[in-house]
């Protein structure tokens, strides 16, 4: 029958000429990408500032975890430059001082947060940012580089400070990379970056310690400082000088600090080199307390004698994830250092505080025009001049945004979603489908969720146990109903609506906890689900199709399932490592509670397993995966064989054989650390749908996802799609094995035939 099939058809094919190739699946952003002025107008966390030395209005700015981005009018607007690069997480930028088209950016951000993830090298641009080589992942990969200096007076010979990744427990931010333990401290390269020593070590006087910041006498290169600021604290922790380029060196007293020291920063006067500044932090704790401001220092006579200098940036208990320094390049008199606001001195004492539009901040950079550009948690941000105090915003499209997992979408307007965002509050993308999103909510945002019965009913989180809010009028306001919940939290706690019943919520600290009303009051639902200490619940999942098999995932590696709607847990799975805060790492197929699909985010880890026994057995589907983490997990079930979605720390990749082979998804997704995924199959239609991924560093993104009856792509289930199946499986086209077994046979036809005739 078969056989006869095959020639009617293909006479038709013949008769109707070449069919038209499947168009490219694209992504598109969505934003959070702010594209207006105004104090609330913020953007994602920057690391690294550079601006050009005669024109005054070219800018760099390198996001925490959206790479490098250039800006040829003044700040007006941004242009990303590396999302096609390895990684978008950077630390430090540097330009050559003879060549200003020569740009260095050392990736890895080395602010030592949970969400400071590693880097794999320095990239390199000899033509201002258009193009870019990757350098030294082999040195440096899986660890961070806080700063790059250049020797003035030949420029091919750099210093680079290297730290461990971040993370609570130290390194949480490494996932496990393979070279995270390597080697840190100071090196130095000779060659542009292409090879690189490390230096110090015995009978050098430096210590192979986080180098936290460098500083270089621009009129003497062969005198290069560098400060030893591991952020737990190590007696060797402190300011070092060397005199013959890194060969030897003498750590600097005189005044300054020698123990008891966390994280330090450094500052060098370009117009008196004898003059340096230094911001030195207490050590952190095993849980990132107590890393409090220790003291603001000054040297006039290159680093003999230190004087510390008065009012400081605030720090609170996290001053591990500031210490940066900026000296005007004009007057060695004017300093910044950044916390949570920003300290100024001018006449090299006096300090007054200044306080940006958004806090947390981490980076400083002059313009030509004598204007201070501050980077922080919030975006880039300008004063006029050094000693002025009224900042201007400049996140006009620049797009930077941190998501954190927990998007939510809207049940009929593909445009209406709402995502939580690191250090920058809930944000809600309007009707209109804008990139500039209304933010909601401030604090950390955590998971939200938009009730699919009533959209009207919006429930967000900062921050913390408890810090759980309603909004019965679409996000125009909001009231607390977290009051009851208690316990240990991932920072920022999961929490579910019951996909058949909008008053039922699930939210988890190391227990689940259970409300009926709504969240007007709450009942723990089960014991302890962590192995104690400070373990705590890191994501949650309800099945679609059956509310009574609940499954969790724990921050010490657990993985458990209910099967009475959260009444009893039972240990599935254990040694699951990943992320310590809130994740979606758990998918469960739409139309069947017993299959579950779990991401495992690390380097040498099964990044994505399978049940579909509710947990009794777990089979790998990463054989064909790059050693990557996986952040989240989707599975589109209307194909014969379910196809796979990973959101990995570089990209989407898609397997259509259940994990043997992966392809990047589509065209134009930066290689940002996927962070979330929402799938929805048939939203638009039957041959419509979309996969909606939240990223680290780049905001919220959006590709089609087709009906697998639709061969072709156009968003239209037709005659097309049926001849053009037929012609790639008579040819022997790799699309013709439709249900991914490997061979292209009968089953193909009968398996394509059947989603034709019957509808996806």
């Amino acid at each position: 029958m078969i056989g006869s099939v095959h020639g009617t058809i293909a006479g038709w094919i013949l008769g109707l000429g070449a069919a038209a190739a499947a168009p490219a699946q694209v992504w598109t952003e969505l934003g959070p990408s702010p594209v207006a002025g105004g104090p609330t107008v913020y953007t994602g966390r920057i690391s690294a500032l550079l601006a050009h030395p005669t024109n005054a209005n070219l800018y760099y700015a390198a996001g925490a975890d959206g790479g490098v981005w250039r800006s040829s009018d003044g700040g007006a607007s941004w242009s990303p430059l590396t999302d096609h690069m390895p990684t978008l997480s950077m630390g430090c930028l540097a330009m050559d001082p003879a060549d200003p088209g020569v740009i260095y950016a050392g990736t890895g951000e080395a602010n030592f947060a949970n969400h400071s993830r590693y880097g794999l090298g320095v990239y390199k641009t000899t033509d201002g940012g258009d193009t870019w080589t990757q350098l030294a992942e082999s040195v440096f990969a899986g660890r961070c580089i806080s700063s790059i200096v250049i020797n003035p007076l030949s420029t091919s010979v750099l210093y680079a400070g290297v730290t461990r990744a971040g993370g609570f427990p130290a390194p949480a931010a490494a996932k496990g990379h393979p070279l995270a333990n390597g080697a840190r401290g100071v090196f130095k390269s000779v060659d542009g970056g292409v090879t690189w020593t490390q230096l110090g070590g015995a009978g050098s006087g430096l210590p192979r310690l986080d180098a936290t910041a460098l500083a270089i006498d621009p009129t003497n290169p062969s005198v290069v400082y560098a400060a030893i600021g591991f952020i737990f604290g190590d007696a060797s922790n402190g300011v070092y000088k060397s005199l013959d380029a890194g060969a030897t060196w003498t750590r600097l007293a005189g005044g300054l600090p020698t123990s008891g020291n966390g994280r330090i920063g450094l500052g060098l006067a370009r117009t008196n080199p004898s003059r340096l500044y230094a911001h030195v932090i207490n050590p952190a704790d095993a849980s990132g307390g107590s890393g409090t401001f220790r003291g603001v220092y000054r040297t006039d006579d290159a680093g003999a004698t230190w004087t510390q200098l008065g009012t400081a940036p605030s720090t609170n208990t996290y001053g591990w994830y500031f210490a940066s320094v900026g000296v005007s390049p004009t007057d060695a008199g004017v300093a910044f250092f950044g916390g949570l606001d920003v300290a100024r001195v001018t006449s090299g004492s006096s300090t007054t505080t200044l306080s940006p539009p958004h806090p947390d901040v981490h980076a400083f950079a002059f313009d030509a025009a004598g204007r201070v550009l501050v980077g922080t948690d919030g975006g880039v941000f300008r004063l006029p001049s050094a000693t002025s105090s009224s900042f201007t915003v400049l996140n006009h499209g620049l797009g930077t945004i941190q998501c954190y997992a927990g998007l939510s979408t809207h049940p009929t307007d593909a445009n209406v979603m709402t995502v939580g965002t690191q250090d920058n509050g809930t944000w809600r993308r309007e009707p209109s489908g804008a990139v500039q999103w209304t933010p909601i909510y401030g604090g950390d945002g955590g998971w939200t969720q938009i009730d699919q019965m009533n959209p009207s009913v919006i429930y967000l989180e900062y921050q913390g146990t408890g810090s759980l809010y309603r909004s019965t009028n679409g996000g125009g306001s909001f009231s607390w109903i977290g009051s009851g919940i208690t316990g240990r939290n991932c920072f920022l706690p999961p929490f579910l609506i019951d996909p058949g019943d909008s008053n039922r919520l699930v939210y988890a600290t190391e227990r689940v906890w259970q409300s009926l009303n709504a969240g007007a009051t709450w009942t723990a639902l089960s014991t302890d689900l962590t192995s104690g200490g400070s373990a705590a619940i890191r994501t949650i999942a309800v099945a679609p199709s059956d509310p009574r098999y609940v499954y969790v995932a724990t921050n010490d590696g657990r993985v458990l399932v209910s099967t009475n709607s959260g009444a009893a847990f039972a240990l599935s799975l254990s040694g699951n490592p990943g992320w310590p805060r809130v994740t979606r790492e758990l998918f469960v197929l739409p139309d069947d509670p017993r299959t579950v699909y779990l991401a495992g985010s690390g380097f040498g880890v099964t990044q994505i397993r399978r049940t579909t026994d509710a947990g009794a057995t777990w089979s790998p589907l990463d054989a064909g995966l790059p050693d990557v983490p996986v952040n989240t997990v989707a599975a589109d079930h209307r194909y014969p064989r379910p196809r796979l979605y990973a959101g990995t720390d570089a990209g989407v990749l898609v397997s259509r054989d259940e994990g043997a082979t992966w392809s990047v998804l589509g065209q134009g997704l930066p290689r940002a650390c996927v962070i979330d995924f929402r799938f929805e199959p048939g939203r638009f239609g039957a041959a419509g749908g979309r996969l909606v991924a939240a990223t680290q560093g780049r905001g919220v993104w959006s590709v089609p996802v087709y009906c697998p009856a639709d061969f072709n792509q156009d968003g239209a289930v037709d005659d097309y799609d049926f001849f053009d199946f037929l012609n790639a499986f008579l040819g022997g086209d790799a699309a013709g094995d439709f249900n991914a077994d490997g061979a292209t046979d009968d089953f193909d036809y009968f398996d394509f035939a059947n989603l034709f005739f019957g509808g996806c």
